[in-house]
């Protein structure tokens, strides 16, 4: 996937190399970087000078370390954010703002269905933000909808999913079930709300498995274009079914020069038992090649904060709310870590709360303490409440962190008066301790969960400012370049690509972000608004959507 060998011409590339840290000129060919510099030392390649690019900023492109390709699927569904929202071709959705809205939603997607059997899904449901608290989707409500066609809400985090009465029966799910995430209200009768993995799958084994990690080429290629859109051209399925016929649309993606964009799958490995999870990622290696990098392991150990199903330590959840559950029994996560680790997998491992946090790092450093292994990388995902203690045990282990930053925008108002009170929010996503214990760092989008950005991402890591205007814990920000360097070639490092992708420098993929404006020069503030015009793929240009539709 590489054109004729060239030479790009830029106003300003910014490399995160510290050997050449800023250059005008670099020179690909094979779909690699020849050299990087200034004019002069460009011209003894005799090589052909392309100008496009002469007027806009040239970064590495990149690294979205934790995502989800669902995010290209998901526009499929009945969309219910509360934030309007782009669409792979660029398209803004409004957000719901109330129950009322919700309803009105799907009962005009109900409307378009016309096979009565056809499940009505919809995602990023999240009544955190609703002014009319209690007003929920719970069965009674959905049922309002339809009573007679299953129906299936995803919440925003992706931890819970509700449901109407119709799914309920047909999953075989009824008050007579005692289980922990069948939620019921002071009567004992079902909500429709379903917080754990076992009631979720027997739902999802009714409406297929839309939303959770099966892909195909269509999912992939609007994964590329979103990605394309904002400079991402590395993106991570985190919650990958390496399934056969999945594993074939990352190859067929993968081997197609129209999708722009290098592919990064961690196996799910809450659907496998571990024997099958890691026969299953020794045969899913062998499809690796430059755009496909598979062979690593996702566990998830807790839920998510805002949606209260997090394992808080004490004095856990500042509104008094129950503690979230656990997503696996811990002995038996103990078992996970310990075998994959033993097997030689990378672990991306799931933790919201510090409780959680505190489980695996026990879990480790016991199983570290039996089978050492250099460079393991195993990386703590989210990880959002890890308390200094924590940090310095992460960097005792060897471990990494990819922190999603995004919630101090987009949650952080609920998480200071709600979830965890003031003064924890200070120091959610503490990007800053991380780097001070050295602690190799990541930020994230979790795509779908809040829009793939890389360029927001990083204003929240920055400035760590929340909807309403509060500064969420001073002491945690973090500079601009740092914040660019975890959104390239630390991100790149937590996935153990740092050796092709992330920096601009000699023998890594020509991979590159477009923008249209300097990052460093630009006020803080002012991050977010950077225009991207698209990316370079291995040596090739990509325009983003909405630079493709000016120019009709």
């Amino acid at each position: 996937m590489s054109e004729t060998a060239k030479i790009f011409v830029a106003r300003k590339i910014l490399t995160l190399n510290p050997d050449c840290p800023e250059a005008t000129h670099v020179a690909v060919r094979e779909g690699r970087i020849l050299a990087v510099g200034t004019a002069e030392e460009m011209a003894g390649w005799n090589l052909p000078v392309d100008h496009q690019f002469a007027d806009k900023v040239l970064l590495p492109g990149f690294v979205e370390a934790h995502g989800h390709a669902m995010c290209g699927e998901s526009w499929r569904y009945t969309y219910l954010g509360f934030d309007d929202q782009y669409d792979p071709a660029g398209q803004c959705w409004p957000g719901v703002q109330n129950r009322q809205q919700a309803l009105v939603r799907l009962q005009a997607a109900d409307a378009k269905l016309t096979d009565p059997k056809t499940p009505l899904i919809a995602w990023h449901y999240d009544p955190i933000f609703w002014s009319e608290q209690g007003q929920l989707l719970d069965c009674h409500a959905l049922d309002r909808v339809s009573k007679t066609r299953p129906i299936l809400v995803m919440h925003a985090s992706g931890h819970v999913i509700n449901v109407n009465s119709a799914l309920l029966a047909m999953a075989n799910l009824d008050e007579s079930l005692s289980v922990e995430g069948l939620i019921k209200d002071a009567n004992g009768r079902l909500t429709g709300e379903l917080r754990d993995l076992a009631t979720q799958f027997a739902v999802l084994r009714v409406v297929g498995n839309p939303l959770i990690g099966e892909v195909d080429l269509d999912i992939l290629q609007q994964y590329a274009r979103l990605a394309t859109n904002v400079g991402v051209t590395t993106a991570s399925e985190l919650y990958a079914s390496l399934d056969d016929e999945s594993l074939q649309s990352y190859r067929d993606a993968a081997a197609s020069d129209a999708i722009p964009l290098r592919f990064y799958a961690a196996q799910n490995a809450e659907t496998l038992s571990i024997e099958q999870g890691i026969e299953r990622l020794q045969l899913a290696r062998r499809a690796c090649n430059e755009k496909l990098h598979l062979g690593s392991c996702k566990l998830i150990v807790d839920g998510s904060i805002q949606s209260f199903t997090a394992r808080l330590a004490w004095p856990g959840y500042h509104n008094q709310a129950a503690n979230g559950a656990w997503k696996q029994p811990p002995q038996l996560m103990a078992q996970m870590i310990r075998e994959y680790h033993q097997a030689g997998v990378q672990l991306h491992i799931h933790v919201n709360g510090d409780q959680a946090t505190e489980l695996v790092l026990d879990i480790l450093e016991d199983v570290l303490a039996d089978a050492p292994r250099a460079d393991h990388r195993h990386t703590l995902q989210h990880c959002q409440m890890a308390s200094e203690a924590q940090y310095r045990r992460m960097a005792r282990l060897g471990l990494c962190v990819n922190l999603f930053s995004n919630h101090l925008y987009y949650w952080g108002d609920q998480h200071s008066a709600l979830t965890v009170g003031p003064a924890r929010a200070k120091r959610m996503n503490a990007a800053a301790s991380a780097l001070r214990h050295g602690v190799p760092l990541a930020i994230h989008s979790d795509a779908p969960v809040t829009p793939l950005n890389p360029l927001f991402s990083a204003w929240c890591a920055v400035n760590r400012t929340t909807r309403s205007g509060m500064i969420l814990g001073e002491a945690q920000k973090i500079t601009v370049p740092q914040a660019l360097h975890a959104l390239t070639l630390g991100a790149a490092y937590t996935l153990k690509l740092d050796h092709l992708v992330g920096s601009i420098e000699v023998g890594k993929f020509a991979d590159f972000a477009v923008l249209e404006d300097d990052p460093l020069k630009v006020a803080a503030q002012d991050i977010k608004d950077i225009s991207v015009w698209g990316t370079v793929l291995a040596g090739v240009p990509h325009r983003a959507a909405k630079e493709q539709a000016s120019e009709h």
